[in-house]
């Protein structure tokens, strides 16, 4: 099974490798599920992002995966074989040709990075486990650390030993839970760089949940956003980001506004401008305009109409805030040299790329 399940990712990426059909997950018959009626699908050799907040049921997705939890509705399947469905078990995590890399690592602090990666081998013949070890260490860069033990190794040697053991197995499917969470700022973006060319090397199908955006977009093919345990969207990066299907998505994935905008055949009029009808509303009709920060600019006139409220200096930029004559607020990112002082009378404009609106009320 597992050699036919690296025949699929490899000779047919565009099969789903992964599905799942309307997955719930409940603890407790008070408490409001966990995972609630989840679909989706995800092709071999592609890389899926959940992003969400915390508690909305990202990392409870990966453990029905893995199966360390039963679904208490649907089915989860990978490559052509159910391996689980509503209260039961199904296939036992060791036989779903699923390698996991958990958020604190969950390496051995007795063995070494050598015996660490060849845990999860340790049935193959001695000859082929070690050559597959040592393949998988010089794959993340660690075969002259073989003799080393965790506590010997820096934070992302210690994650790239777990990505190893993980693999090590040629495993059809790889689970990452927030793996990036324990690095600081610098090592986390280099970090994301050096598991994102393992995978893609490996031709790994992989998902992986977190609640940093930034992380989802760089990384992933896929991104799917989490809320309250249902899913409010899945796509690309960039139709998530330019194109989000519900208000949460809009603001969980980057700072966003909204404006009260009447339908009219000229566009949508808002205290701010009119936008193209993209959408095809029905004319009259009051809907909310999505605005972000990089669509907005301003002027300083004395005449404007628009206050500077705050300014966030950010390093590479200034995000300001601007109050409007209805009491609404957008904000404006600028450059980091362009500094304004608060109470500056503005004149705001907008030009908004991708119009997105949502019915008003």
């Amino acid at each position: 099974w597992k050699a036919s399940l690296r025949s699929l990712r490899c000779h047919n990426r565009r099969m789903a490798l992964l599905e799942l059909t309307g997955v719930g997950r409940r603890f407790g018959a008070d408490r409001p599920p966990a995972v609630d009626g989840l679909t989706f699908s995800l092709g071999a050799g592609r890389i899926l992002a959940l992003l969400g907040p915390s508690g909305c049921g990202k990392t409870t997705t990966l453990r029905l995966i893995a199966g360390f939890e039963a679904p208490d509705e649907g089915q989860i399947a990978i490559g052509s074989r159910v391996v689980a469905r509503a209260r039961d078990a199904g296939v036992p995590p060791e036989e779903r040709s699923v390698g996991v890399v958990f958020q604190d690592y969950a390496l051995f602090p007795h063995l070494t990075v050598e015996a660490n990666v060849a845990f999860g081998v340790s049935r193959l013949p001695r000859a082929e486990r070690r050559a597959r070890v040592l393949r998988m260490l010089e794959l993340v860069g660690l075969h002259e650390l073989a003799g080393r033990y965790p506590h010997e190794l820096s934070g992302g040697q210690q994650q790239r030993v777990a990505v190893a053991r993980a693999l090590a197995p040629e495993p059809a499917l790889l689970l990452l839970d927030e793996p990036f969470s324990n690095l600081d700022a610098d090592l986390r973006a280099q970090m994301r760089d050096e598991v994102q060319k393992i995978l893609r090397a490996t031709g790994t199908t992989a998902v992986f949940v977190t609640h940093d955006q930034e992380e989802a977009f760089t990384i992933a093919d896929e991104v799917g956003v989490l809320n309250l345990g249902r899913l409010e969207q899945l796509g690309s990066p960039e139709a998530i980001y330019h194109q989000p299907a519900t208000p949460f998505v809009a603001e969980f994935v980057g700072a966003a506004d909204f404006l009260p905008g009447l339908v009219t055949l000229q566009g949508i009029v808002t205290e701010i401008g009119v936008f193209e009808n993209a959408e095809r509303r029905e004319t009259g009709e009051k809907v909310r305009v999505m605005i972000r920060p990089d669509d907005v600019t301003f002027l300083p006139d004395e005449a404007g109409e628009a206050v500077l409220l705050h300014r966030y200096f950010r390093g590479s930029e200034n995000l300001y805030c601007l109050a409007l004559p209805s009491g609404h607020r957008v904000h404006s990112s600028q450059p980091s040299s362009a500094a304004f002082a608060t109470g500056l009378r503005v004149r705001p404009e907008a030009n908004v790329l991708h119009v997105v609106t949502f019915p008003a009320g």
